[in-house]
């Protein structure tokens, strides 16, 4: 492994420069965006700016990776990946709880989002890294009492928030009542901070990397040619470089939007495919992982992301309905149980043995595939 210790400006300057454009780029749409969205009638128009923001989107990604990498090395499992799930996580809530507050009333803009996400990290992530992984290094090992751990706080998590809800008779549809919101603020909070401080403090054990050969160590190429500096470095400069991310991500829904109007596509795919750009920084890092045979980072990123989702939106969401009166729907319509439920008992199984190889990766990857024929079906 290669690491480099630096703290010179000039380096800081040149290792940064997908934040520096980032910025330029975020500010540039920030003050001319209305003139250059306003008219995406020429298709070379749209093209161009479609190919910048992809290009400066993906190239801030690789950063947000890079310093997660870096805090890894220093903090050491579990303590990187989760700063790097908290960070794109907190950012998704953000930008919900923004909508809720300033835009129309979408009492399902919450729950919609949190299926989204879901079905994203937890089939079309875990289960491409696990597919590439396993092509790569036939079987990989995982700490499987992390994974269930992971699993024991999703579960309920996720059939109290998200499928509760919708059989419930004290409100109409999907919504919650005052009584069964507070439950649920709580219930998720609380589950969610009793999570980390078993991941962080009274078992972090459970979720590293099983000792295995010496050639899985931590020494193989996952971290090479990085350079290294504090810790309050790297986590301020992975928040910096996630912000352009979210900011810009507004621009891109509205090209994403145009190009599905253009083509008649549904609605729900402009959403899908701006999820998918947000949280592109963890999928590199676990595709990365996988590919490097840490499959234990690829675990704690994926379920870890999920988890939060879940843990960190519900309250959000939450309480802003309780403060501002405006309606949240929770519950999911009868086909999007279906699929979570699917999705849930598959994970349970998959992730029970402590190996993986391409069969579970697979599985995971065709319903995520059902997933996407559900939205244009």
């Amino acid at each position: 492994m290669t690491v480099q210790t630096t703290s010179g400006t000039s380096g800081v300057f040149k290792s940064e420069m997908a934040l520096w454009c980032g910025i330029l780029t975020t500010a540039a749409f920030l003050m001319f965006g209305y003139d250059m969205l306003g008219d995406l009638s020429s298709s070379v128009r749209f093209l161009l700016l479609f190919g910048w923001l992809f290009a400066v989107m993906l190239w801030l990604s690789f950063g947000v990776v890079r310093h997660a990498d870096c805090l890894a090395v220093i903090l050491g499992e579990p303590y990187g990946t989760l700063i790097l799930t908290l960070a794109v996580i907190s950012i998704e809530v953000v930008m919900i709880s923004a909508v809720m507050i300033t835009g129309d009333n979408v009492p399902t803009l919450a729950r919609d989002t949190m299926f989204a996400v879901l079905m994203i990290i937890l089939n079309g992530l875990l289960g491409l890294t696990l597919l590439l992984g396993g092509l790569k290094h036939r079987e990989q090992e995982y700490n499987m009492t992390g994974a269930k751990t992971y699993l024991g706080v999703i579960v309920p998590l996720a059939v109290l928030g998200l499928i509760l809800p919708r059989f419930t008779t004290s409100a109409p549809g999907g919504q919650v009542t005052p009584l069964m919101a507070v439950f649920l603020l709580l219930m998720s909070g609380g589950l969610y901070v009793v999570f980390l401080l078993i991941q962080t403090r009274r078992h972090t054990q459970f979720f590293k990397q099983p000792s295995a050969t010496v050639e899985d160590h931590a020494d193989d190429h996952h971290h090479e040619g990085l350079v290294i500096r504090s810790v309050g470095h790297h986590v301020l400069f992975l928040v910096l470089t996630m912000l352009p991310i979210v900011l810009l991500s507004k621009n891109m829904a509205k090209l994403v939007d145009h190009g599905i109007e253009t083509l008649s596509a549904p609605q729900a795919l402009g959403g899908f495919l701006v999820a998918i750009l947000v949280l592109s920084p963890e999928g590199m890092a676990a595709i990365k992982s996988a590919l490097s045979n840490q499959l234990q980072r690829t675990v704690n990123i994926g379920l870890g992301s999920a988890l939060s989702t879940i843990g960190l939106t519900i309250p959000a969401v939450l309480v802003i309905s309780l403060v501002t009166g405006r309606t949240v729907e929770l519950g999911l319509e009868a086909a999007e149980i279906v699929l979570l439920i699917l999705t849930l008992v598959v994970a349970a199984i998959n992730f029970g043995t402590g190996r993986t190889n391409i069969m579970q990766g697979a599985v995971h990857l065709i319903i995520f595939l059902a997933y996407i024929v559900l939205i244009f079906d």
